[in-house]
């Protein structure tokens, strides 16, 4: 079936005690086993363990991928954690994307390193600095593509071709794109990762995140994670995110186009001095996006002439648009990642890896797009 189709009937059946077309927010603890010899005939025991609201989200978002099984987290940033604990251990090593979300860092960085397990934050822009950086000890490789906040691609295809020679893992957070747009396990990836608070959800309603798993053997050892960490999402969650993902084919289209034209705007503007979006054909990785994806998202960042100063100004007199972190949502946000969503990243290492002091982050949402363009024009202005 469609992508259209799967995305509204994929793990969903109709409740066999009342026929409900919506799967039942199962708010319970514990499931009363029919007898000892029966255990687990059901399937459930412990919401901690497994609950009927939540996995057929899982399975939803496991069709929508393509892979075996999928894992659902309270946040993405525990799917991303369950991740690193499932396939890393004291003296091991993982090669992550250069740029990456600011809580991807901070946890490797400030946490994960206090035990023992290593990093090195590779280029992904270049499959020479990827292969280079991997190592005997090498268990995981965590492609971040586009990369938040500065739209850097990644080709998966070559990464996953490096990670099969070395015989590590391959995942991918595939959050910008969805799987609407961007299917890596088509392209030879291992695992996709998902914050489900964004574009899966697009409410602006929920947290919460998943893991995808291309093969039963790593699915099992995310789901093992999943269980001994209690990390496991909310049934009220999964139920909200179940509604949100109906509509994401259609949210993700009408954003992305908005955010194409919003960027052509963008790139016209005298008071602008750069713009990043992977469907303009000025975005160095044009090319790669075009090939390995069938859509660009709605995601960009552009700089004000005049750097942080005229950047700060812009924000803090736009309308239309919200002041905010999060991103994929209907309403159209509007971020300033070095002091909002990438605080947390060492000045020297946001330098190096490209993000500004200037650079404006935008999640192009579903208003009108001429108001959001009008918006940000009457910004400009003041600036």
């Amino acid at each position: 079936m469609g992508f259209r189709t799967r995305q509204i009937h994929a793990g969903v059946t109709p409740d066999p005690q009342t026929g409900s077309i919506l799967t039942p927010i199962y708010q319970t603890t514990t499931y009363v086993q029919p007898s000892v010899d029966e255990y687990l005939s059901k399937g459930f025991t412990y919401s901690r363990s497994g609950n009927p609201t939540v996995k057929a989200l899982e399975l939803k978002l496991a069709d929508l991928e393509g892979g075996v099984d999928c894992a659902c987290f309270g946040t993405g940033m525990s799917a991303i954690q369950a991740v690193m604990l499932a396939f890393l251990s004291a003296g091991s090593h993982a090669v992550i994307s250069d740029v990456a979300y600011g809580g991807t860092y901070r946890l490797c960085t400030k946490i994960l390193t206090k035990f023992g397990v290593e990093f090195t934050f590779a280029d992904g822009s270049n499959p020479d600095s990827v292969a280079a950086a991997v190592r005997k000890n090498t268990k995981l490789i965590l492609t971040e593509t586009p990369a938040n906040p500065t739209m850097k691609c990644t080709d998966i295809a070559a990464v996953s071709k490096i990670a099969k020679k070395a015989g590590v893992v391959h995942a991918v957070d595939n959050t910008f794109l969805t799987p609407y747009y961007q299917l890596p396990f088509e392209l030879g990836a291992d695992i996709s990762i998902h914050s489900t608070t964004k574009y899966m959800d697009g409410h602006n309603a929920t947290v919460g995140g998943a893991v995808i798993s291309k093969s039963a053997e790593h699915a099992k050892a995310v789901r093992f994670i999943q269980n001994s960490t209690g990390s496991i999402m909310s049934p009220q969650v999964a139920w909200l995110t179940l509604q949100g993902c109906k509509t994401l084919s259609i949210r993700m289209d009408a954003q992305s186009a908005s955010a194409m034209a919003i960027a052509t705007f963008l790139e016209a503007q005298p008071k602008v001095s750069q713009v990043m979006y992977p469907g303009l054909k000025s975005f160095p990785q044009h090319e790669l996006s075009t090939r390995q994806a069938s859509g660009y998202g709605a995601m960009l960042w552009f700089e004000v002439k005049g750097g942080l100063k005229a950047g700060k100004k812009l924000m803090d007199n736009i309308k239309v648009w919200s002041l905010a972190e999060n991103l994929g949502s209907v309403e159209s946000l509007i971020t300033h990642p070095v002091t909002m969503t990438h605080a947390d990243v060492e000045p020297a290492e946001r330098a190096r890896v490209g993000i500004i002091d200037g650079l404006v982050r935008a999640s192009v949402g579903l208003e009108d797009t001429d108001d959001l363009i009008n918006a940000l024009g009457a910004a400009l202005d003041q600036v």
